[in-house]
């Protein structure tokens, strides 16, 4: 079984029935990555140049038959010439600013019929407001994740396509941070479906997660002496 599958046990993650205060048995700290502001654009673009390079396999034979061109599987967008110029009458919120450049792999048909790729990128100017939180010890970072999709588009010369794509960008501003959270706890982990059943000494007795009550501090000095 897992968290999901034939598991009747309600120490696991999943929708809230009943009172959601009841099982709540602690306060925990964690750290995570806090988004404090984020946007979405969407949009179709023609007349976007893709110059390719990388041809997998190299070489092909010219003139190259446009596929389709794709977010890099793996790949992150990068931002440069981030500017963050906060608004005077809002001071919570600013105009950034930024270049957006975002990997794209081009799929082909030689004129020998042979299928490839070949790696591209494109950049994209964006200049959006967000609430940008006042500086702390703690730094905000700001970033961009991307999608490009096009099945549109010409060959026009050795290594260059022009294609009209669907492009969408999201923009987040976020912090590290340590939050305190309540929490119902540990969960059971139920046996995996195809759990093995051999018996593995002393790993068997180990639990799970580490037991973490912390003791009363009493601060007595006198007691040390």
């Amino acid at each position: 079984m897992s968290f999901y599958i034939n598991n009747p046990n309600g120490n696991k993650p999943g929708p809230v029935s009943g009172n959601p205060l009841s099982g709540i048995c602690e306060k925990i700290l964690i750290q995570t990555n806090k988004i404090f502001d984020a946007c979405a654009s969407t949009g179709t673009e023609s007349g976007i140049v893709l110059q390719v390079a990388n041809f997998t396999p190299a070489d092909p034979a010219l003139p190259l038959t446009f596929l389709s061109a794709e977010t890099t599987v793996g790949a992150q967008a990068t931002i440069s010439d981030l500017v963050v110029e906060r608004i005077d009458t809002a001071p919570n919120y600013a105009n950034v600013t930024m270049n957006i450049t975002v990997p794209v792999t081009v799929t082909y048909r030689d004129a020998n019929g042979v299928i490839g790729t070949g790696t591209a990128s494109v950049t994209v100017s964006k200049s959006v407001v967000l609430f940008v939180p006042q500086p702390s010890a703690t730094p905000i970072d700001i970033t961009a994740s991307a999608i490009f999709s096009s099945q549109i588009g010409t060959f026009t010369s050795p290594n260059i396509f022009t294609v009209t794509a669907c492009l969408q960008i999201i923009i987040r501003v976020s912090a590290v941070v340590d939050v305190l959270v309540p929490s119902y706890g540990y969960p059971t982990l139920p046996p995996c479906q195809q759990a093995c059943g051999s018996q593995c000494p002393g790993i068997r007795d180990l639990p799970t997660y580490p037991t973490a009550t912390a003791p009363t501090f009493v601060s007595n000095l006198s007691a040390r002496v």
